[in-house]
């Protein structure tokens, strides 16, 4: 049976938890306050549209999908709800039909001159992530409860979660759950098996499960003419999928979405090994979301080696973006040949990620001195893969024996010795 772990975090949006880690995959205080404040938030992406016309993200270890979600989300709420002449609008994405034989006919897009000068936007993320169940039940979870179940409790043991939840946290950020219907379209253009597969059924009907899924987009797992057509003509599929969805479940979503041309969003899920995936791919991309799990346990995407990988697939003026504030990290990025800077978190007021780029004007806030330091002792000693092909373990058994065998000061050391250089 796969594991699920799911809970609600502060500020209404769904967090995981990993019992074979005893770890969380997403912050407490918000899954989607986290996406925002360290990946959509630092990449000042508003500046980054007014030169471009196109962006390539890529979008490593997506799990239920945070980070590019909130993109979409970010994009949709800051350009189209700005832009578009409310009154010469349609009122959903296709605005279509559906007759006895479900054939689909779309009506035209909407005239606003406001929208055509967005509407060739092209925007292509590539998401990777090994997880499969992760990745298909990504469009089903709940990113903004408004009120949690009364009484609420975790629906599994851990009192160090539990004590982390009793702090309450402001909703930052609203989300338009329409988005989740528009990543469910896109992974069923490459993945319409989704709705076949049993043990995304099983979790999605089972009770205890429940306040964590939209039960707009779960009730489509209950159209019968739906489940039938899940094998139709991609294209067909996907616009029948979407109109079966604003046709007969929501229509409060509609006007969040309203003059979004999905057909200028590609959205590739690769589900696979980045290491594998990046190897093969000839992208450039505008953006890099490194949000894989914690390099202590799972470093395979946190060496040196993946990171020259990466900067081969980072266009010039391109970000990488990480919630890691690492010593090893930050020093694998500088031996990879990033300059490196840090993310400040306004509202927390303190740096809370690391920004890896080619041009060093992109970097706001820089290391300090103590930055720099720390990465000079053994806690700097960035992991290794040479063939990026190695298991985790292997990584963490050569990191080790190269830190017990370094003549590198300790971060403790250095870290009492700055302290008093500072007090004298």
């Amino acid at each position: 049976m796969y594991e699920f772990y799911p809970y609600f975090t502060n500020d209404g949006s769904v967090g995981l938890y990993s019992e074979k880690d005893n770890d969380i995959y997403h912050s407490t205080y918000g899954a989607l306050t986290e996406a925002y404040e360290k990946f959509i938030l630092p990449a000042h992406f508003d500046k980054f549209f007014q030169k471009n016309s196109e962006i390539k993200i890529l979008d490593i270890c997506f799990g239920i999908g945070y980070n590019s979600k909130s993109f979409i989300n970010y994009y949709i709420k800051n350009l189209y709800n700005d832009a578009i002449d409310t009154n010469n609008i349609y009122n959903d994405i296709y605005n279509a039909k559906i007759d006895t034989n479900n054939t689909l006919s779309k009506i035209s897009a909407c005239n606003s001159e406001n929208y055509k000068n967005l509407e060739n936007f092209k925007i292509y993320i590539k998401a990777i992530d090994t997880d499969k169940i992760l990745a298909y039940l990504s469009p089903f979870i709940v990113c903004n409860k408004k009120k949690l179940p009364k009484n609420y409790k975790l629906p599994f043991k851990n009192e160090k979660i539990e004590r982390m939840l009793k702090k309450t946290t402001e909703r930052k950020f609203e989300f338009y759950d329409g988005v989740n219907l528009l990543f469910l379209e896109k992974i069923c253009e490459k993945y319409g098996e989704i709705f076949e597969n049993q043990e995304i059924a099983c979790i999605l009907r089972d009770k205890k499960y429940r306040d964590y899924f939209d039960p707009s987009i779960c009730r489509l797992f209950k159209l019968d003419k739906f489940s039938r057509c899940s094998y139709t003509p991609i294209k067909d599929f996907c616009a029948f999928l979407h109109n079966i969805y604003y046709l007969n479940v929501s229509k409060r979503y509609k006007k969040p979405l309203k003059g979004f041309k999905s057909a200028n969003f590609i959205f590739d899920l690769k589900i696979e090994d980045a290491r594998k995936e990046l190897v093969q791919d000839d992208n450039m991309y505008d953006f890099i979301f490194l949000d894989a799990f914690t390099p202590a346990k799972c470093p395979a995407l946190w060496t040196v080696d993946f990171f020259k990988l990466l900067f081969q697939h980072l266009n010039a003026d391109g970000m990488i973006l990480t919630y890691s504030n690492s010593a090893a990290v930050r020093n694998a990025f500088l031996n990879a040949g990033f300059f490196i800077g840090k993310i400040f978190n306004p509202d927390m007021n303190k740096f809370t990620g690391t920004i890896a780029v080619k041009n060093k004007s992109l970097i706001e806030h820089e290391l300090s001195e103590y930055d720099l330091g720390l990465l000079k002792t053994k806690a700097g000693i960035f992991y290794r893969d040479e063939n990026l092909t190695d298991l985790n373990e292997a990584i963490i058994t050569r990191h080790k024996n190269e830190v017990e065998k370094s003549g590198l000061i300790s971060s403790s050391k250095y870290i009492k010795s700055f302290k008093n250089n500072i007090a004298e």
